[in-house]
């Protein structure tokens, strides 16, 4: 098992990866704002308590873990693919997983270990891609990637590479945005034109993707869908709540065969 307390390091995050420079860049800029609640990251703030739930809810269930216990995870590690400034996993670390974050901006990663400093949080975070830990041949028992597919260039080749990076019998959780008109009106227009929670151009709508095409990619990569979870926002109590509706926002988890896993139906740009 690859544990993730390992020593901070710079890492060269522009080889070759499934990253988009141009979106690095954008959220690189953002990097002062991460732990400001009411700044540029406010969904995200509001939203982390639906998605630590969910991941919490899965986990315990499949790694047969005491939900009542404050650390349930301990012994188990993690990796927060796209950490941004650690918003999961600071949380995460405080339930017990041995946590790693990653993130392919500098700016993301420092302003994601100096608030762990500030807090005494014992994690680790990199500069890195997920590709490039897989060339390291790390595994971990669950790998996160979070409100990031719709910010790659090649999905399904970062799909293969977080697929990768999970050990036999672990889990991948993954959030974003369908591609639908209903959400190309809420979460692009809406959420960045209209109400200003988040800046002008930080979603493409062309890179929304349906819970059927995201499953089926992951399922290409070798995992099972366990669990499609729709989450919606609910104005009048002014949060995010699980939903049956997964035309806008949702999150799935997927798990790995404890057998050798399958080989993929789709060339890895690895």
């Amino acid at each position: 098992m690859a544990r993730a307390q390992r020593r901070s390091q710079n890492h060269n995050a522009n080889s070759r990866s499934s990253a988009d420079a141009g979106e690095i860049e954008k959220f690189s800029a953002l990097a002062d704002e991460w732990w400001n609640s009411d700044g540029a990251f406010a969904p995200l703030h509001k939203l982390n308590p639906v998605r630590l739930t969910f991941i919490r809810r899965v986990a315990v269930l499949h790694f047969a873990r005491d939900e009542r216990v404050l650390t349930p995870f301990a012994n188990l590690s993690l990796a927060d693919i796209g950490c941004g400034g650690g918003l999961l996993s600071e949380p995460l670390a405080r339930q017990g997983f041995s946590v790693l974050g990653i993130d392919a901006a500098r700016e993301n990663v420092a302003a994601a270990a100096a608030h762990a400093r500030s807090t005494n949080e014992a994690l680790a975070y990199r500069c890195a891609c997920a590709e490039d830990i897989v060339r390291e041949k790390l595994r971990f028992d669950v790998v996160l990637a979070m409100e990031i597919v719709e910010h790659i260039a090649d999905r399904q080749g970062f799909l293969e590479s977080c697929a990768s990076l999970v050990e036999p019998g672990g889990l991948l959780f993954v959030a974003t945005i369908a591609r639908t008109l209903k959400a190309l009106a809420l979460a692009k227009f809406g959420a960045e034109y209209l109400l200003n929670w988040i800046p002008p151009g930080t979603h493409d709508w062309n890179r929304f993707v349906s819970p059927r095409q995201l499953s089926t990619e992951i399922e290409n990569a070798g995992l099972s869908i366990v669990e499609v979870q729709g989450v919606s926002f609910d104005p009048l109590g002014w949060r995010w709540r699980f939903s049956s509706d997964t035309d806008v926002n949702y999150m799935l988890a997927a798990a790995k065969p404890r057998g050798r896993p399958r080989r993929s139906r789709t060339n890895s740009p690895r």
